[in-house]
């Protein structure tokens, strides 16, 4: 799982030229706490044969870090820019919990409303009341459309597909489970929480998003791209490596992930929202506290392992420090994010990942240790 940490501490880094991609590209302030060495060596080598590019931001109260490394596409070995985009997958989880949130503070709904009560007639009959709860903390048993969008195959043959909101979610299966029984991760719960954004609203989930969160942020990187195949701005190409070499998979219709997987971003937007969301600036206290609790006394479905995500979260411990992040991939992009909950110290990182659909990154799990070693806490 590619976890990040966020942190409260507002140094901003130096900037440094940028190197070609034999070496990292860093740009670095001396602080006490920040294993800057280890950092420039979790950049190390790239291209290789698992990631073609990576940038990673570190900020807190011990100073901040940032750096790239590899080649922004196959016609450049300059390195990714700080500010570069790049698709940051389940990341986008983050701003519909934080939209869906809103809406309970504002008595627009309630957490403990149904999915039937503030969408009618979407849901067979036959299902048992869904929560908005339990579509924040994938506790719903709605199942999604299988497709096999992480295969190279799939994806090839079928990038460019528009798909209608709602549309991804399975509707002629039963429930997975009874509602709140168990937890399992996917985008389904969020695709269907877009659609409770849109009833309750009456506007779309983009609107939303960029209406309570983008625009207020002045997130200028980021955007919602709907039917948009393009990553605007500066950006790292993502590609596949095939027997043919590397195949350019940058260009992509992202319907089908909507609400719960579609945004673009930067490393510095991210980090920006990040700190507004830790802080308390976006939610109330009593809706934000659901971001930081994870369901007790249920498992993962179909395992042993205790549940592990809040609303748009996910609880780790690396080492003994406890880290609220939030990971996400597309074909090309592996990317993380999150913040000790004080905010004394967060990452936010991307990996241009070569094969689609894998465990997560070697690359990135260095990163991660990297920034959260014990020097560095």
């Amino acid at each position: 799982m590619s976890a990040v940490v966020l942190a409260a501490g507002l140094a901003v880094a130096t900037s440094a030229p940028a190197q070609a991609a034999a070496g990292p590209d860093t740009a670095a302030q001396e602080a006490v706490g920040l294993d800057t060495a280890a950092l420039e060596a979790s950049l190390a080598g790239l291209p290789d044969a698992e990631a073609s590019a990576a940038l990673v931001q570190v900020r807190g109260s011990a100073g901040s870090w940032s750096g790239s490394a590899g080649r922004i596409s196959v016609r450049s070995e300059r390195p990714p820019a700080a500010d570069s985009r790049f698709r940051i997958g389940s990341m986008t989880k983050v701003f519909t919990a934080t939209v869906v949130l809103q809406l309970a503070a504002e008595g627009k709904l309630s957490l403990d409303g149904t999915v039937q009560q503030y969408v009618p007639g979407f849901l067979p009959a036959s299902y048992a009341p869904i929560t908005v709860r339990n579509l924040l903390t994938f506790t719903s048993g709605l199942n999604h459309v299988s497709v096999p969008h992480k295969t190279p195959a799939w994806f090839f043959e079928h990038r460019y597909d528009h798909w209608a909101p709602g549309s991804q979610i399975d509707l002629t299966q039963d429930l997975a489970f009874t509602p709140g029984e168990y937890q399992r991760y996917g985008n389904v719960d969020y695709i269907m929480a877009g659609l409770v954004v849109e009833k309750v609203t009456g506007h779309t989930w983009a609107d939303e998003v960029n209406r309570r969160i983008i625009r207020p942020l002045h997130l200028t990187g980021t955007s919602t791209p709907g039917d948009d195949i393009r990553i605007p701005g500066p950006h790292a190409h993502g590609y596949e490596a095939t027997a043919d070499g590397w195949r350019d998979v940058t260009l992509a219709n992202t319907t089908l992930q909507w609400s719960a997987a579609s945004i673009i971003s930067t490393a510095g937007d991210l980090d920006r929202l990040m700190v507004a969301l830790f802080s308390g600036r976006l939610l109330p206290e009593p809706q934000l506290d659901e971001m930081f609790t994870v369901p007790a006394g249920i498992t993962m479905f179909g395992t042993d392992t205790p549940a592990g995500y809040s609303a748009g979260l996910q609880r780790l411990e690396l080492g003994g420090t406890v880290i609220w992040g939030k990971s996400g991939d597309r074909p090309g992009y592996n990317n993380g994010m999150g913040a000790t909950r004080d905010l004394s110290r967060r990452i936010v990182y991307s990996v241009n990942t070569l094969k689609m659909g894998g465990d997560q990154p070697v690359r990135a799990q260095r990163i991660i240790m990297a920034a959260l070693s014990s020097k560095n806490l």
